[in-house]
């Protein structure tokens, strides 16, 4: 009876755990909430079975609750990883879990690169309508476009950004990071400590430093999101780009308090892997987006309006 529950495989089989269902909840509470948030900016509200949502206050308390599951439950599996469980076989599957996650960010960023060059490269919609419905769209894209990209008669828009200013200083940052993680990487395998945390803080602070930046410039941006497709398009790619920057220095930040307490080894260290790999995505993302849509597609209006 001794070696009934031996383990006998490289296999993990997970505890029962409350964290699946509780954060499916509140990640259903977090989405309820934001689309009742957006329906009272409008003034609409949102019903739910004849129960009004207060918008504002169930998404914060659900994403709040979201974060708070998320944590407890990356906890569980950093014990895990202490306690063995995470044997080659494991830690294998673990990294074409990432692989798989990646792939599937990618096609995300796919959908706004697509929305983007299908109005750059046909601003005015040049093409053979064949219905009404083609017609009217065609149209409807003239009116925001002026037949031009970047737009050049919509509300709301001035002139894009200069590329070589803060885009590009974004762009180093953003590089330089890349070098740092790697760097840190390298001193994990190679057992230096004091190395790991170093490239892991410079990491940390280049990530934050772009999100400034980036705020920054989004408070002088010379267009508006709404009235146009120019400004949609263009800060739901970069917006979301830097949504997952902040995702990733978090993701880095964890990783350094880990460091700090000793976590990694040089055989064992998925946690920093997939946060390393994660970031390097980022940074790959960001090259398209400065190269697409700062640079290729500023079109005369940086060299006439940039600051």
């Amino acid at each position: 009876m001794a070696d009934s529950h031996a383990k006998h495989h490289d296999y993990h089989l997970v505890d029962p755990s409350p964290w699946p269902l509780v954060g499916s909840i509140a990640a259903l509470g977090t989405a309820i909430g934001a689309i009742g948030w957006m329906r009272s900016v409008k003034g609409s509200g949102l019903d739910l079975f004849g129960i009004e949502i207060a918008g504002p206050w169930m998404f914060l308390i659900s994403f709040a609750a979201l974060a708070f599951v998320a944590a407890l439950w990356w906890a569980d599996i950093v014990k895990e990883a202490h306690k063995g469980d995470h044997t080659p076989v494991v830690q294998l599957h673990l990294r074409y879990g990432m692989i798989m996650f990646i792939a599937s960010e990618v096609m995300f960023f796919v959908a706004w690169f697509w929305a983007y060059f299908d109005a750059a490269l046909f601003p005015s919609g040049t093409f053979q309508p064949t219905n009404v419905t083609e017609t009217i769209g065609m149209v409807a894209r003239n009116e925001l476009t002026g037949g031009h990209w970047p737009p050049q008669k919509a509300e709301g828009f001035d002139h894009t950004f200069d590329p070589w200013g803060l885009p590009l200083i974004n762009t180093l940052i953003l590089l330089l990071s890349g070098v740092t993680v790697t760097w840190a990487h390298h001193a994990l395998i190679e057992n230096k400590r004091s190395q790991l945390i170093m490239g892991l803080v410079c990491t940390v602070v280049l990530g934050a430093l772009f999100t400034v930046l980036q705020a920054y410039e989004y408070g002088h941006a010379a267009f508006h999101y709404s009235g146009h497709i120019y400004g949609a398009t263009f800060f739901m790619a970069t917006g979301f780009h830097g949504a997952h920057v902040i995702i990733g220095t978090i993701f880095l930040f964890v990783c350094l308090l880990r460091a700090m307490k000793g976590h990694f080894t040089p055989k064992q260290h998925f946690g920093f892997e997939a946060a390393a790999w994660y970031w390097h995505f980022v940074d790959v993302v960001w090259l398209f987006l400065f190269a697409s849509i700062y640079v290729w597609g500023a079109g005369a209006g940086a060299a006439a309006g940039g600051h």
